[in-house]
């Protein structure tokens, strides 16, 4: 028997669905706010990454330290403690992959290019975790999430590519090919601990990620010049204040929640959300002009993510009703 059919424990599936859509689309907000950064400063990518880490890692210190205070003085009902190995793991493989994951994406577009280190990192993600997801877990994806998968793919292709031309450089795509390797860890990581009952706690695992993230990427921060220099202080600071508490703070915690109950392949097929996000921002808020490839890139990548997340309830359906025949 599949170990798929084993049933994860955290919340619900529904409610998990919608913690990673919500996810997929505050990331897409992160471009945008970075690029209004960039335009207004000389802070660099790398940089900017550090700050994301680091504020998000305060914002959630500051949760966490009321949570444990209202905790204190109403003691909530005792849970399963998680061994201390895979408490390790769970942070040290979460904080490594995130740092991994950013730092590739980046030098990928500087390498290669945006549109090409783009498709190559979002595009190779969902191969690599349906693959490690089946090899690792059991998680098999059937006829009709594989369609699903090559449908979002697919759109993804067209709404990054089909708007301008990308240069391909080699080099440039083994870094896009890392970056979605990190991401890829993270993603099946959190999936495998949550099926086993040893996910985390979503706030702690996101804090300690970012803890890692941040001391691993301050001496790449440092070199590229960590302090922005700008003419309008003020709007850098409450860029950067957003960036760190939306699409990082609450998005990671969200993702994380709902990446230990969803299948992985489902995981990073929602995850293309943030293209789609970006580019309803880019045409709303920026001024760019609609396509036809974005159009098309939209449809094609919400078809085959309704589509997963239709097959992802019934899944859980499933599995209710066979629990309660027991």
């Amino acid at each position: 028997m599949s170990n798929s059919s084993a049933a994860p424990v955290g919340v619900p599936v529904g409610r998990s669905l919608v913690y990673l859509v919500f996810a997929g689309v505050a990331w897409g907000t992160a471009g945008a706010a970075a690029s209004l950064v960039f335009a207004v400063s000389d802070l660099g990518p790398l940089s900017l990454s550090f700050w994301r880490c680091a504020g998000g890692l305060l914002l959630l210190l500051g949760v966490l330290a009321v949570r444990a205070r209202r905790r204190a003085a109403a003691p909530a009902p005792c849970a399963v403690a998680e061994s201390r190995g895979r408490t390790y793991l769970r942070i040290v493989g979460t904080g490594v992959g995130l740092t991994l994951f950013q730092s590739a994406y980046f030098a990928a577009v500087e390498a290669t290019g945006l549109a090409v280190g783009t498709v190559v990192t979002l595009g190779a993600g969902p191969v690599l975790i349906a693959v490690g997801a089946r090899l690792t877990m059991g998680e098999r994806l059937g006829r009709g999430g594989t369609l699903a998968v090559a449908g979002a793919l697919t759109g993804l292709g067209v709404l990054v590519l089909g708007g301008e031309g990308g240069t391909v450089r080699p080099v440039g795509v083994l870094l896009a090919v890392l970056s979605a390797a990190g991401y890829a860890a993270i993603t099946l990581l959190t999936r495998w601990l949550g099926r086993e009952g040893g996910g985390g706690d979503s706030l702690s695992t996101t804090a300690w990620a970012f803890a890692v993230g941040a001391v691993g990427l301050l001496p790449m921060a440092f070199a590229e010049g960590l302090l922005p220099h700008t003419a309008d202080p003020v709007r850098v600071v409450w860029l950067l204040v957003y960036v760190a508490a939306v699409p990082t703070a609450l998005a990671y915690a969200l993702y994380f929640a709902g990446a230990a109950v969803v299948r992985a392949a489902t995981v990073s097929v929602i995850m293309l959300l943030e293209p789609v996000s970006a580019a309803v921002i880019a045409v709303t808020l920026l001024g760019e002009h609609l396509t036809v490839a974005t159009v098309v890139g939209t449809l094609l990548l919400l078809t085959a993510v309704a589509g997963l997340a239709v097959a992802e309830a019934r899944v859980a359906a499933v599995r209710r009703r066979a629990m309660a025949t027991v």
